[in-house]
């Protein structure tokens, strides 16, 4: 497919300031929209036709530029990709692209905190008053289990209007990533821990914290030697500014009037730190899921306590079919069988990784712009329906 004929996206605005103070890691819970149903009797498509349902997404009005989609079963590896990387070189997306993965780093962290507990160094049950005695008083009950499935109550740092002010009138503002939890200081629990779901990225950012305090090592080094080594992860990182490395897809805001506007480097990946802020590929992401949901990098024990589930707890956005929530992991069940993973969003990207128990066969999906259940969630609805396609050809391989 050729570029869109309204030419050469256009750069970052201040007008679209606001817009930005979504980007750590999606958009905020709506928890009475209700998943879509597994059960349809539409077969699973072949693979001209994926590349079509691919086609048919970038050529929406309101559609990314570009979209990729990365399956593997066994050895085999199929990459289908639509659209363009780049609105102004006009080069196809590869797998080996850099993009923002937006919550899909919650995996990453929920990884490196599962990798502790396996080996003595934090247990489920830790409170964060026993871990990190030095945050509020109201949230010391909240246990490192509670965090990870999102069942904390703890208020969303990204939802206060201290950090949305910040945010809006410099999206590239650089913050101290470990004092994020200071914006909803004051804030007593939205719940009492346990007694029910809420997606917040306050729970991912204890979670980065409370592994700190447990090994007396910074966060980005413990994912460095718990996860992307381990996993062979060359191009995954996790920055503090707003540049990307080279060459990466580009991200864009589809504006109504004046088309895509390229948001690929608006934001600060400080703001979204442990439950954001990570950059990879198509290619890592691939290692990584089939790692993680696999369970190469935690004993089976490890594994049952993650694999328990929530019923009807959302990922953010919504993956395909039904979903429900386990420790940094969730169970998308579609019309043709169960796979794991996680799903993000963020200002230009919007992203699915997913895999089968035994981590054999995996599906990674990234478009070029940001949908939710509050940004345009009628692109999500046709999203979630080619995911779940993908999802039913991974199945059958």
């Amino acid at each position: 497919m050729s570029p869109r004929p309204n030419g050469h996206a256009r750069r970052f605005r201040p007008s679209l300031r606001l817009a930005a103070a979504t980007a750590v890691c999606g958009a905020l819970l709506g928890a009475s929209v209700q998943p879509a149903q597994a059960g349809s009797d539409r077969e699973p498509p072949r693979g001209g036709s994926l590349h079509q349902e691919l086609r048919e997404l970038v050529e929406r009005p309101d559609g990314p530029p570009g979209a990729i989609a990365v399956l593997r079963a066994g050895d085999r590896t199929e990459v289908y990709r639509a659209g363009v990387a780049d609105l102004r070189s006009g080069r196809p997306p590869r797998a080996t692209d850099h993009m923002r993965i937006a919550s899909v780093a919650k995996a990453f962290s929920g990884a490196v905190a599962l990798v502790l507990v396996d080996r003595g160094r934090l247990h489920l049950d830790d409170t964060i008053g026993e871990v990190l005695p030095g945050q509020p008083t109201a949230w010391h009950g909240v246990t490192l289990r509670q965090l990870l499935n999102h069942t904390s109550g703890l208020p969303d740092y990204s939802a206060s209007q201290g950090f949305i002010d910040i945010v809006s009138a410099d999206p590239r503002h650089r913050f101290d990533s470990r004092r994020l939890l200071e914006f909803v200081a004051g804030e007593d629990l939205a719940f009492r821990p346990g007694s029910r779901y809420q997606y917040s990225n306050s729970d991912n950012i204890a979670v980065a914290l409370m592994a700190e305090a447990a090994t007396g090592r910074r966060y980005e080094a413990l994912l460095r030697e718990l996860v992307n080594e381990p996993l062979g992860l060359d191009s995954t990182s996790l920055p503090q500014g707003y540049r990307l490395p080279v060459p990466f897809l580009h991200g864009y805001q589809i504006d109504p009037q004046d088309g895509p506007v390229d948001v690929s480097e608006a934001v600060s990946a400080s703001g979204a730190w442990a439950a954001g802020g990570i950059v990879s590929t198509p290619k890592d992401l691939t290692a990584f899921i089939r790692g993680y949901a696999g369970g190469a990098l935690v004993s089976e024990r490890t594994r049952r306590e993650q694999f328990r589930f929530i019923p009807g707890a959302l990922s953010q956005p919504p993956g395909p079919g039904r979903t429900e929530a386990g420790l940094a992991i969730y169970r998308y069940s579609t019309r043709c069988g169960a796979v794991y993973g996680h799903t993000g969003n963020t200002p230009g990207y919007t992203q699915l990784v997913a895999a089968t128990a035994d981590g054999r066969r995996s599906l990674t999906f990234t478009i070029t712009t940001q949908t939710s259940l509050t940004v345009n969630p009628d692109l999500l609805a046709q999203v979630r329906d080619v995911q779940e396609d993908f999802v039913c050809a991974l199945l059958r391989r």
